[in-house]
């Protein structure tokens, strides 16, 4: 009786050591639970794809980094590169939250609520409606490389030398923002771009950071590009295009329908409307348009 008394007893403070060496018990918190340095549950880590037009590089950059500063849990993966290669990747199926376009055009082609008179002949329907806003207007200038070695003086003179064959001029492609609004310029002017590529008097870029090349390079003579890239290239503006010869250059911005992170995107797409993202804006030379 005495020995099994005794083995009871040992095996009893066996199980109470166990209990005190730290061993995790039901009513001990979840390990897997983090919380912030001020005690609330940490957020969980959010990657938000950016699809912006060239333009933006330099901004939204900035933007992005001051953003992440102030939310580390939301990373920001941008990709720059032309309106009509980032619409055409949209609406073949990549992977995006957010889409920033140089121009109206590009975005109408993926609003559900815009027909096809009005750029959506595709019928898509890709953009979360009511995220759609008119973020930025920028402006068209001819910018000439350092010391302006064709000496050219506006875009009356540029009319009249392009003519004359006596300039070389680096333009947008057909389906990129600024290859648009330069066809418009032409054509205020009379000119034909079909003839003017015939005799060599321009040549073309995918993007507007590829003309802004060509002019930095001196490759060509002038170059029509965008007032924020002739800033942050630090080219010369010899003039800048009017809102009658080639429209207004407004920047949509719209979070996509099939984002994984609207709340997110959401945030990110108001942030940019805000004082901070509004100073960078302005900066470069861009005009907020929805603070």
């Amino acid at each position: 009786m005495k020995q099994t008394l005794s083995l009871i007893l040992a095996f009893a403070l066996l199980f109470a050591l166990a209990d005190c060496s730290g061993r995790a018990t039901p009513t001990d918190p979840p390990a897997s639970n983090t919380v912030s340095p001020t005690g609330a549950p940490a957020e969980e880590p959010v990657e938000l794809v950016v699809f912006a037009a060239a333009s933006l590089t330099e901004t939204l950059t900035a933007i992005g980094e001051a953003y992440h500063t102030a939310h580390p849990e939301v990373t920001l993966v941008f990709t720059f590169d032309s309106s009509g290669t980032l619409k055409t990747q949209i609406a073949e199926g990549a992977p995006c939250d957010i889409f920033l376009s140089a121009a109206p055009k590009q975005m109408n082609q993926l609003d559900g609520s815009m027909d096809a008179d009005h750029d959506n002949t595709e019928g898509l329907d890709l953009i979360l409606q009511d995220t759609r806003i008119d973020l930025l207007e920028n402006k068209v200038v001819l910018a000439v490389p350092d010391g302006n070695p064709a000496g050219i003086t506006s875009f009356d003179d540029l009319s009249t030398r392009l003519q004359d064959g006596s300039v070389f001029l680096a333009m947008g492609n057909a389906d990129v923002p600024v290859g648009q609004y330069t066809q418009k310029i032409l054509a205020w002017y009379g000119l034909h771009e079909e003839d003017l590529n015939a005799k060599g008097a321009i040549t073309y870029g995918s993007n507007v950071k590829e003309i802004t090349t060509q002019v930095a390079e001196a490759l060509v003579d002038c170059g029509v590009i965008y007032a924020t890239d002739a800033y942050s290239a630090g080219l010369a503006s010899v003039d800048t295009a009017t809102a009658e010869m080639c429209g207004q250059v407004i920047y949509p911005a719209a979070v996509l329908k099939d984002t994984q992170h609207e709340a997110e995107a959401r945030a990110f797409l108001a942030y940019l409307t805000g004082p901070e993202a509004s100073a960078v804006f302005a900066s470069v030379g861009f005009t907020p348009l929805a603070q």
